[in-house]
């Protein structure tokens, strides 16, 4: 089988993707952010995972040029079968001598937790990486947005990268929104947006807003197909999916923590200077707690 049939398909179905009806942008959509589940899974389970009917698939198929649904699977099936995909079955993570209905709850959950970040890290090329790397480094202005469940990993993210880098912003400020405080954003600052399914209006709006302006755009996302005019210079695509019914982001947290070691490395000198200033400040401070001294 051609090796390179499963990620021509996969580059096809993004750039039509626009074009497709409602629920066949449903179902690529499915493929294109879920390659893994799609080569294992039957028709059905596929249809059930998206939320549309078998023959959405069938007729996608079709119209990508494949004869049926199984001649479109089988280059993702066989591309899980040569990497020998899957996640390892760990014993720790078997819990048969433990009768309790959350033992079965907590091994799943790890076990996804483990898979995540697994496919997060393995998705991305280190070539892309370097490229993002040496544009905030070399950035005089860095914009970092998300909103809800996602200002998390934001957050953290603000909050380690600042030490070494101070050209980093978490937006919005103020109770503002994002666009209010990118209103002065120019070519050659960048802004850095966090959002995952269900995508958020307000992180996206701002993505097209700075974009007007001429800013490079840094998506970090469970998908690179994340609104059909949305084009971001740089995609990191990771893995939210969860056995909860919520995002996990420990994959996301992953790439995240990835880019923050390239940044230090990048960083050198300064960038050590810079996190050794901070911890001084918060000894100095008292910032964190110590055991009272006996009298």
């Amino acid at each position: 089988m051609d090796p390179t049939l499963r990620t021509r398909t996969l580059h096809q179905l993004r750039e039509t993707l626009p074009d497709f009806s409602r629920q066949m942008k449903i179902a690529a959509k499915y493929v294109v952010d879920y390659p893994a589940e799609f080569g294992i899974d039957p028709i059905r389970t596929s249809a059930s995972k998206s939320g549309v009917s078998t023959y959405t698939f069938v007729k996608m198929a079709k119209h990508l040029g494949f004869s049926s649904f199984e001649e479109m699977r089988e280059p993702f099936r066989h591309a899980l079968v040569a990497g020998g995909s899957g996640a390892q079955n760990l014993d720790w993570l078997n819990q048969q001598d433990n009768p309790s209905e959350l033992a079965q709850v907590y091994s799943e959950a790890a076990a996804n937790g483990l898979a995540i970040v697994t496919r997060s890290l393995e998705r991305q090329q280190l070539e892309q990486l370097e490229r993002i790397v040496d544009l905030l480094v070399a950035a005089d202005t860095i914009y970092l947005t998300a909103v809800r469940s996602s200002f998390s990993v934001a957050y953290y993210f603000h909050y380690v990268g600042r030490m070494a880098m101070p050209s980093f912003h978490l937006i919005p400020r103020h109770q503002n929104s994002a666009i209010d405080d990118l209103n002065d954003i120019e070519p050659g600052q960048v802004l850095i947006a966090i959002t995952v399914t269900p995508y958020s209006r307000e992180t996206i709006e701002a993505c097209e807003f700075a974009q007007k302006k001429g800013a490079t755009i840094v998506l970090i996302s469970d998908s690179d197909v994340v609104a059909p005019d949305l084009k971001p210079d740089y995609v990191l695509v990771t893995s939210v999916l969860s056995t909860h019914g919520f995002g996990c982001f420990s994959g996301m947290m992953a790439v995240v923590e990835l880019l923050v070691a390239l940044l230090m490395k990048r960083g050198g000198d300064a960038a050590k200077e810079r996190i050794a200033a901070y911890e001084t400040l918060r000894l100095q401070n008292n910032a964190y707690w110590a055991p009272r001294k006996k009298h």
